[in-house]
């Protein structure tokens, strides 16, 4: 099974100025998250970003004299979009697979970017192949930035949502503030798996109504009528780097393994 990996990576942060190329351990965090990707098994590992100095500092160390930096339209609205310019940038035909990896996973397991190509590889149906992990707490299970994801008995995915779902009843007899089930809960993990046919049609189309609600974009797929099937992680991943306590932790990790 031969698939690539895309791995947007923006400059601009609200949060965290220059994230890709902030320094966790010696290493810029995007160079250590090509790393992962490059041990996941991809054919290729590309990085489409909107920054010459992101590009300069990627390297693939299985080729270290590749270059594997796309630049792409700082405009352009979303990672997704990102990935969709690359795949038509390198003329890949409508049946490959690429696996979007986000930007800001420095410690992604490599065993996951494998998985989801794989998952998308197992199931002619799918379009869009993804991950989840169980619900480890009440806390995590009521969070609105922790997503949720429901599945059908095959594996395809129902709903996306921020709200606590599945939703049980006979656990909150008290309304939200009484809940103490989470029993079967899943939450999403943001690794996709593309068929390129279906990224181009995903990313061609408007936003609709219940993404904009929600702010989920991966609800545009399930609209639209396009089947997304769900794996549970091999490995639960750990945390990405959103802020600058995840970045202390992020680098307070390596110390403690290097």
């Amino acid at each position: 099974m031969g698939f690539h990996v895309v791995i947007p990576a923006r400059y601009a942060s609200t949060r965290l100025p220059g994230k890709p190329l902030l320094d966790i351990g010696g290493r810029t965090m995007i160079q250590r998250v090509v790393e992962q990707a490059c041990a996941g098994g991809a054919d290729e590992v590309l990085v489409a970003t909107d920054d010459e100095r992101i590009a300069a500092a990627v390297h693939d160390p299985r080729q270290p004299g590749r270059a594997i930096a796309v630049l792409t339209d700082p405009g352009l609205p979303s990672g997704t979009d990102r990935v969709a310019v690359v795949a038509a940038v390198r003329g890949w035909n409508a049946d490959a697979v690429v696996v979007n990896v986000q930007g800001d996973e420095p410690f992604l397991p490599p065993a996951l970017v494998g998985q989801v190509a794989e998952l998308l590889e197992r199931d002619p149906a799918a379009h869009v192949a993804t991950l989840a992990t169980p619900i480890a707490s009440l806390d995590e299970f009521t969070d609105p930035n922790v997503v949720k994801v429901v599945t059908a008995l095959d594996g395809a995915a129902l709903y996306f949502s921020r709200a606590p779902v599945p939703w049980s009843r006979d656990g909150a007899p008290a309304g939200l503030a009484s809940q103490r089930e989470f029993a079967g809960a899943m939450r999403h993990v943001g690794l996709y798996a593309y068929r390129v046919g279906a990224l181009r049609r995903i990313t061609s189309l408007p936003p609709t109504a219940l993404e904009l609600q929600e702010k989920l974009e991966q609800l545009r797929a399930l609209e639209h009528g396009l089947r997304i099937v769900v794996g549970t992680c091999a490995e639960r991943p750990a945390p990405g780097v959103d802020t600058v306590a995840d970045l202390e932790r992020a680098r307070q990790r390596v110390a403690v393994t290097s």
